[in-house]
């Protein structure tokens, strides 16, 4: 598999404009990645734009903060499957698995895998910057329990992004069968060989097109 085929196209800033998503989805296509990463505004737009060239349109729930009600992250993954998306990354309650509520936290991710009801992978991000590895462990296993496809370091919009070390920890506690993703300051071809060598199967990127071209990316992207 190509480095291109494991990154997620990502443009995330609220200031993205359209112009910002039409040059992502080219890119996209261009390079192969193996899915475009925006927020819900442009989900429709990148499927009509994406259809039939094989690659996923992804988007974002509860993002950046985890802190919606289970009810809200349930209806915007459904919502953003209506509208053609086919991956959903969801950002756990995080006070509340720092509160010790993991009923709470693994209701709140199945409550997205069951509105995905299988047409959409679930990716759930745990923002490892956050957390303690006893945290971290215990994140994985909840989102293992209710039903996630992908365990994911970081939204990009908090204090830190990806290490390899939480991602070989995420992998030692998920196991080989759940998707690991790494996002989160991955700016290079480097980074991304670090990230795959510790455990990752999904790498989330807004500098992929210089990552694959071998050079360094913009040091103001957030993911």
């Amino acid at each position: 598999m190509t480095i291109a085929k494991q990154i997620d196209h990502t443009a995330l800033k609220p200031h993205t404009q359209k112009s910002d998503i039409k040059k992502l989805i080219e890119e996209a296509k261009t390079y192969q990645f193996a899915s475009v990463c925006v927020n819900p505004t442009w989900v429709e737009f990148a499927a009509k734009e994406l259809a039939g060239t094989g690659i996923d349109v992804c988007t974002v729930i509860g993002f950046p903060l985890g802190a919606n009600t289970s009810e809200t992250k349930a209806f915007e993954t459904k919502d953003a499957i209506a509208k053609g998306a086919t991956e959903v990354d969801v950002v756990i309650n995080i006070a509340a698995l720092k509160d010790g509520d993991d009923k709470l936290v693994e209701s709140d991710i199945r409550g997205v895998v069951e509105a995905a009801a299988g047409k959409a992978l679930v990716k759930v991000i745990i923002e490892t910057c956050l957390l303690t590895d006893e945290e971290k462990e215990r994140a994985c296993r909840l989102a293992v329990a209710a039903g996630a496809d992908y365990v994911k370091t970081s939204t990009g919009f908090s204090t830190g992004g990806a290490t390899a070390e939480d991602i070989a920890l995420m992998r030692k506690t998920v196991g080989p069968d759940i998707g690991v993703k790494a996002s989160g300051g991955i700016r290079t071809k480097e980074d991304v060989e670090k990230m795959i060598a510790a455990g990752a199967s999904r790498i989330g990127a807004s500098a992929g097109v210089s990552i694959v071209g071998g050079e360094a990316g913009k040091q103001d992207d957030n993911y």
